[in-house]
């Protein structure tokens, strides 16, 4: 698994990895493997505009649809196409090949709001 370090979760088990004002964001590996097997990622556009705890994309697996809630606010910068063509990477990758936006953070405050790691495991392993 791909070091965590300097990673910030959300309650809804987003990750988001912060260089400069550009966050990166996808989902947990625990949320990958509530989901089984990823079929189909929906994304924003480039220049799309996402608020912290509003949906901003989906993640379709064999079991069900569920929606992707950005833990941070701002615009999006760029997308991960290769998702489109491999949603498997969202199995096989999450930290590494399946990140899923990167986003011009709008508000710096909400990435320390989110949890950390032992945060994090605190909550799925309750």
């Amino acid at each position: 698994m791909a070091s965590l370090e300097g990673l910030k979760f959300s309650k809804d088990h987003e990750w988001v990895k912060t260089e400069g004002n550009i966050n990166t964001i996808g989902i947990t590996d625990f949320a990958q493997s509530e989901l089984g097997d990823i079929v189909f990622v929906e994304l924003p556009e480039v220049g799309d505009d996402i608020t912290a705890g509003q949906p901003f994309g989906s993640v379709e697996s064999v079991k069900t649809v569920s929606e992707l809630y950005a833990p941070i606010s701002g615009k999006v910068v760029e997308v991960n196409s290769d998702l489109e063509d491999s949603p498997e990477f969202v199995n096989e990758s999450p930290y590494e090949n399946a990140w899923m936006v990167k986003v011009e953070a709008s508000n710096e405050d909400e990435f320390n709001e989110l949890m950390d790691q032992a945060q994090y495991d605190e909550m799925t392993n309750a």
